[in-house]
C-alpha cells in the first residue's frame, strides 16, 4: 500500500501546502505555502511583543524627560492598547492555526484517494466544487471573521478589563499604566460595604424593575388586545390606530416629555390633581414614588407592541374552537383560560423572554426619565432608581472606574445568558410541540 497520506500529512505539518504540492495540486499548494509565509512572517514579527504586553500591561511610564535645558513629554507604554494589540495578533494567530490544521486534513483526505487509486482535484475542479458543494461555507465565513474580530474580540476585551485596576485617577492610561489584579474588583464589589450596598441594592431594584416591566408591558397590551378585539367592539381599525400612538412617538421624545409632565412643582399631572383638591406626590423626588413613575410611564409606552402582537395572535385562532367550548357550556373566563391564553403564550413567550432581557438592560427608560435620582446616599456612584446598566454608564463616563463597570458587565451577560438559555429551554414552542 502506497503511503500518501503519511507523507502528506508529515509534508503539510512541516509547511502548509506542501502536502498539497506532494499530492499534486500545484496551484492550491503554491497559494497555500505563501498564505503560510505571510502568516509566518506576521506571527513571529508579533507574537513576541504581543505576549510581552499581555503579561506585562507595559513598563515604561509616560514621563517628562530633560532634553536640553528643556523638559519634554516622552510617551510610555499604553496599557490598553497593549492588550487591544495582543488580542488582534492571538485571534489572528488561532485563525491561522485553523488553517493549518484544515490543511493537514485536506492533504490526508488527498492522500487517502490517491492511495485508492483516486485522481485528485486539479485547481479549476476545486474552485467548482468550492463553488457547488462548499457555496454556504464559503459565505458564512467572511461574517464569521467579522463576529470573531469585532464582537468576540471586544467581549474578550471587556472580560479582561474586570481583572486590571483599570480605574480613574491613579491607573489611567497613557498616564500611568495597569496592572492585573485578579478577582480584586470581584471581591471588593461583592464585600467591601460601599460596594457591596450599591451593588445588592441595585441588582434587586433592576430584577423588580425587569419583571414589573416585563408583566405590566404584556398583560396591559393582552388586555386592550381583547377589549379591541372584542365582537362587541366597533370601529376596531380606529381604536388600534389610537392605542399604537405612544410607541409610534420616538422613544427618547416621550420620556424627556413625560419627565417634565410629572414634575413635582410645575409639571401639569400635579397641576391638575391640585385642581382637583388633592396634593400630588413628589414623583421624580422621591424614592418609592420614581420607581413607580418609571413603571407607568414604561407600561404607557410598551403595551402598544404587545397589544399588536397578541392582536395578531388572536386572529389566528379558529372561531370553532370557541364555538366549540359555547356548546359545551364554557364561561367567558373558561374559553379564555383554555383557548385564548395557551394559544398566545405558545406563540409569544419567546417575545416574552426577549422583552425580560430587554427590560434588564433597559437603559433609554431609565436615563431619560430620571437619570437615576433621585441620589441615594448609602450608594456608591448610583441612586435610588439607578439599574446596572446605567450604574455601568455612571461608572465609566463619569467616574472612570472601568474595572468596576466590566465586572457589572459581566454579570448582567451571565444574568441575561443564564435565565435565556434556561427559559428558552422550558419554552413549549422550542419543543416543536403543538398545541393541545
Amino acid at each position: 500500500m502506497n503511503q500518501h497520506r503519511k507523507r502528506a500529512v508529515f509534508l503539510s505539518i512541516m509547511a502548509m501546502g506542501l502536502g498539497q504540492i506532494y499530492n499534486r495540486q500545484y496551484i492550491k499548494g503554491i497559494l497555500l505555502l505563501l498564505l503560510y509565509g505571510c502568516g509566518l512572517y506576521y506571527v513571529i514579527l508579533n507574537l513576541k511583543q504581543a505576549l510581552w504586553g499581555i503579561v506585562t500591561l507595559g513598563e515604561n511610564n509616560q514621563h517628562l524627560e530633560l532634553v536640553g535645558k528643556v523638559y519634554k513629554m516622552v510617551p510610555g507604554d499604553h496599557s490598553i492598547f497593549l492588550i487591544v494589540q495582543a488580542l488582534i495578533v492571538l485571534f489572528a494567530f488561532m485563525v491561522f492555526i485553523c488553517a493549518y490544521i484544515a490543511n493537514i486534513k485536506d492533504a490526508y483526505r488527498v492522500g487517502k484517494l490517491r492511495e485508492q487509486e483516486g485522481i485528485p482535484r486539479n485547481f479549476i475542479a476545486t474552485l467548482y466544487y468550492i463553488n457547488q458543494q462548499k457555496f454556504p461555507q464559503l459565505i458564512i465565513a467572511l461574517p464569521l471573521a467579522f463576529v470573531l474580530f469585532f464582537t468576540v474580540l471586544p467581549l474578550v476585551f471587556s472580560i479582561m478589563v474586570a481583572f486590571t485596576n483599570y480605574s480613574s485617577p491613579k491607573h489611567l492610561p497613557p498616564a500611568n499604566l495597569i496592572d492585573w489584579i485578579g478577582f480584586e474588583a470581584f471581591k471588593e464589589l461583592f464585600t467591601l460595604s460601599k460596594w457591596a450596598r450599591t451593588f445588592y441594592g441595585v441588582f434587586t431594584w433592576n430584577i423588580i424593575w425587569a419583571v414589573l416591566a416585563t408583566i405590566s408591558t404584556f398583560f396591559g397590551g393582552f388586555g386592550v388586545a381583547l377589549m379591541v378585539q372584542h365582537s362587541r367592539t366597533r370601529f376596531k381599525s380606529f381604536w388600534r390606530t389610537i392605542y399604537i400612538l405612544p410607541f409610534a412617538i420616538p422613544s427618547f421624545v416621550s420620556f424627556l416629555i413625560m419627565r417634565n409632565m410629572f414634575n413635582s412643582q410645575f409639571g401639569p399631572v400635579n397641576q391638575y390633581l391640585k385642581w382637583l383638591g388633592i396634593q400630588g406626590p413628589a414623583w421624580l423626588s422621591d424614592p418609592t414614588w420614581a420607581k413607580v413613575t418609571v413603571l407607568l410611564v414604561n407600561l404607557w409606552h410598551g403595551y402598544p407592541i404587545s397589544m399588536l402582537l397578541i392582536i395578531g395572535i388572536l386572529t389566528t385562532i379558529p372561531k370553532e374552537l370557541y364555538q366549540a367550548a359555547e356548546v359545551d357550556g364554557a364561561s367567558a373566563f373558561q374559553k379564555f383560560n383554555m383557548i385564548t391564553f395557551p394559544s398566545v403564550m405558545f406563540s409569544l413567550s419567546p417575545i416574552l423572554i426577549g422583552m425580560f432581557a430587554g427590560n434588564v438592560n433597559s437603559f433609554s427608560t431609565i436615563f431619560l426619565l430620571t437619570n437615576g435620582n433621585p441620589a441615594n446616599s448609602e450608594y456608591q456612584f448610583a441612586g435610588s432608581t439607578d439599574i446596572l446598566i446605567t450604574w455601568l454608564y455612571n461608572l465609566t463616563m463619569n467616574q472612570g472606574n472601568y474595572n468596576f463597570a466590566s465586572v457589572i458587565g459581566i454579570i448582567i451577560f451571565v444574568i441575561l445568558a443564564s435565565l435565556s438559555i434556561w427559559n428558552f429551554r422550558r419554552t413549549r414552542s422550542f419543543r416543536e410541540e403543538d398545541v393541545n
